[in-house]
């Protein structure tokens, strides 16, 4: 991601949590902007190391809170199957929507795609809130 998408990305997450009612707070922020900069996925531990040349270092559960209010508005995805978390392309709540994550298993490229929470399988009544899909293979790059 470039500077300037970073920027717009981050100013249209500032914009997200005052709809919301929320607060991007600084650390949320940094966390934010250290998923969205990284050229892979990142682990939490990474984010914990990155944050700790600042004043009051971090600690995991701070970096854990921070991912998971990301997680819960949409602005980062989990990548469950690496541990690791990747940003979300477009910024807005998947409550409408379910996050694919085509995962190159060479080179670690994630790149997402979104379409309709379609599940012929869900329980009577059950109701998804938020759903990620992962595929695992080759990008474009890596398959020739």
């Amino acid at each position: 991601m470039t500077a300037d998408s970073t920027l717009t990305a981050l100013a249209a997450a500032d914009a997200l949590c005052s709809r919301q009612g929320e607060r991007l707070t600084p650390v949320r922020r940094r966390v934010l902007e250290l998923v969205l900069t990284a050229d892979r996925p990142v682990k939490a531990y990474d984010l914990l190391e990155a944050l700790k040349p600042g004043p009051g270092s971090a600690k995991p559960p701070t970096v854990y809170r921070a991912l998971d209010f990301l997680i819960g508005l949409g602005l980062v995805h989990k990548v469950e199957a690496l541990n690791a978390f990747v940003g979300c392309t477009t910024v807005h709540t998947h409550s409408d929507g379910c996050a694919e994550l085509f995962i190159c298993t060479h080179c670690g490229a994630v790149e997402e795609r979104h379409g309709a929470p379609v599940s012929t399988h869900r329980p009577e009544g059950f109701r998804i809130e938020r759903s990620v899909i992962e595929h695992f293979g080759h990008c474009s790059l890596c398959d020739h």
